[in-house]
């Protein structure tokens, strides 16, 4: 029975950061705990990888080592694994003159992306299921160009065709400008074995611009989207079965989009959006750009774009089958961006006693004695 740490506290309130006057040492961990929840140390972090370069000043720090980089800083929740950004549960907080991060993190966002050779059986993956977003009387978000539910249509289509082309076995919740509700494409999803399930989206909100990435959130962490009134951080769905698959194949994902594309990285998320939390395959939804903004609106009615987009999709499946099947995390080869700072690498969480409720365990193989 696979058990995973619950964290019961409310988010923090800015500034409000207390850790127990000392650390606990368990094994070569140095352990805080603040508000219920345990963190370990950036150093522990550099020692157990093999990071040798450690730059901590102005409550920033860089950890890294040969191709690998891990960058963030204290009161964020702005996380940088090899140049590509990811959006922590929790801020990074300072216990007893240490920069510290939340061991959930490390779990179920670091020890993923570093090491997807070490997630338990995944089995091979043969088939895609390809999820347009909205449909028929749901338009979706609308710019001058058009509306969001075509745009999603025409990059399914378009992915179709190249994964049959690499040999996929391919399933579409719907091919055609026809209204299916959420239910109903995870029903199309959980039929299918060998499988991920991919969701593609177009944004709207404001002048917000640029492309994000959603997995699930694990149980117990808060959600960074509206997910309705009936689901909570503590609520146990499908898909936290492939809380580590989940992680990898949005790591994956939202690289080969952000590699391919000129658009602003506003990162890896976790939401419980009703297709990637009912599911019982790997999947991941994705916004491809701002419907609501106007420079990403031209970009998006390109069907150069789209096209690009598509590809993005299969290269993604390609690494992630890679990665997942025993291969070390290659070397990013995203640059870094202007703003926000350069990017890291990955890193695990420590073993230790924990006083918080227990649910069920990762896949997600955790630092032992052994250091690999």
């Amino acid at each position: 029975m696979r058990r995973v740490f619950l964290l019961i506290t409310a988010l923090i309130v800015a500034g409000a950061f207390r850790c127990a006057a000392a650390g606990t040492q368990q094994g070569d961990w140095t352990l805080y705990k603040s508000d219920g929840r345990d963190y370990v140390t950036v150093d522990n972090v550099a020692r157990f990888y093999s990071l040798p370069q450690v730059r901590v000043a102005d409550g920033e720090f860089q950890l890294s080592g040969g191709a690998r980089s891990l960058r963030g800083r204290s009161h964020s929740v702005e996380f940088f694994i090899n140049n590509l950004k990811f959006n922590l549960s929790y801020p990074v907080i300072e216990c007893d003159g240490h920069l510290c991060m939340s061991r959930m993190d490390l779990t179920k966002v670091v020890e993923p992306v570093m090491r997807p050779g070490k997630i338990k059986d995944t089995g091979r993956i043969d088939t895609v299921v390809l999820d347009a977003g909205h449909g028929g009387h749901d338009m979706g978000a609308a710019s001058p160009f058009g509306y969001e539910k075509d745009f999603a249509l025409d990059v399914v289509v378009r992915a179709r065709l190249l994964f049959l082309a690499a040999g996929f076995k391919v399933v579409l919740t719907r091919s055609n400008d026809t209204f299916i509700t959420l239910y109903d494409r995870v029903k199309i999803a959980n039929a299918q074995k060998n499988a991920l399930f991919i969701s593609v989206h177009f944004n709207a909100g404001g002048a917000g611009t640029g492309l994000e990435t959603y997995t699930l959130a694990p149980r117990g962490v808060p959600s960074m989207a509206a997910d309705g009134p009936s689901i909570t951080d503590l609520t146990p769905c499908p898909g936290h079965q492939n809380d580590a698959e989940n992680i990898a194949l949005a790591t994956a994902t939202h690289a080969a989009m952000v590699v391919r594309s000129k658009m602003w990285d506003r990162g890896i998320k976790r939401a419980r959006f009703v297709v990637i939390r009912d599911i019982t395959i790997p999947g991941v939804l994705v916004e491809g750009g701002f419907q609501t903004n106007m420079v990403d609106a031209k970009v998006i009615a390109l069907p150069a774009y789209r096209q690009q987009m598509a590809a993005s999709l299969l290269q993604a499946v390609q690494n992630y089958r890679r990665a997942v099947g025993g291969y070390a995390a290659p070397p990013s080869t995203i640059p870094p961006r202007s703003t926000p700072a350069p990017a890291p690498a990955p890193i695990p969480p420590p073993p230790m006693e924990t006083t918080t409720p227990e649910a069920e365990e990762p896949k997600v193989e955790t630092p032992t004695a052994a250091k690999e």
